[in-house]
């Protein structure tokens, strides 16, 4: 293992153990074994260790999410998204709340990467008519609940004692926006031309066509907006 890596591991094993979340530069040092010198050349100063671990904690959390093969479920393989996330963040709750910290000037792309990978999901459980509504809005929603949720367990385990906390709210806010079993989404009575705008344009956005590139761009814009609360 690298001096690099080394400092990261011990600097996110001293951030677990710390009472008050903080550790000091000569900790990590200490704990690996070099000099102030060696931190300072590879991270510049404590900022710079503590965004390398964030990057670091983001690496471990998206390859989890990379790795995760698609099955023939979307709406299983989202509610496995929601358990994984939850998961790293009891496994590396020092690291998550650095993750998710509200002193970042800039968000980490990485945090982009991952509501990313959430999206293409909901894609799939819209082309399979199971979305009730955009997937990017639907990203938005369980990702904020996602990470409210991992936030409290790990920030406040004393109060948040509930050890079905996580499914609860994970079921509540899917069902809030997926479609039920046996009922297509574009079928349904309450909205019937916006469900299926939604839907077919998910499985454009999946499946092969015989539509050229603009075609398929000029499709989509007309669905999106034919999918849109406002209808239009």
């Amino acid at each position: 293992m690298d001096v690099r890596l080394q400092m990261l591991e011990a600097a996110e094993k001293l951030l677990d153990a710390s009472p008050d979340r903080d550790i000091s530069t000569r900790a990590v040092c200490e704990v690996v074994g070099v000099g102030a010198p060696m931190l300072y050349r590879l991270f510049g100063d404590k900022n710079g260790l503590l965004s390398a671990v964030v990057d670091h904690g983001f690496d471990r959390y998206l390859a989890t999410k990379r790795a995760a093969a698609p099955s023939a479920d979307p709406v299983a393989d989202l509610k496995a998204g929601w358990d994984t996330h939850v998961a790293f963040a009891k496994a590396h709750p020092a690291v998550y709340r650095l993750m998710y910290s509200p002193s970042f000037v800039d968000v980490p792309s990485a945090a982009q990467e991952a509501l990313r990978l959430l999206r293409e999901v909901l894609v799939r459980c819209a082309a399979a008519g199971r979305l009730r509504l955009d997937p990017d809005i639907a990203a938005q929603r369980i990702m904020s609940a996602n990470i409210g949720v991992a936030l409290s367990l790990v920030s406040q385990p004393g109060t948040y004692t509930d050890p079905d906390l996580s499914t609860r709210v994970r079921d509540a806010i899917h069902d809030s926006l997926l479609v039920p079993v046996g009922k297509n989404a574009a079928k349904r009575a309450d909205a019937p031309l916006p469900g299926a705008a939604l839907q077919l344009a998910a499985v454009l956005r999946t499946e092969p066509t015989s539509l050229g590139e603009q075609e398929t761009q000029l499709l989509l814009k007309w669905l999106d907006g034919l999918a849109a609360p406002s209808g239009k």
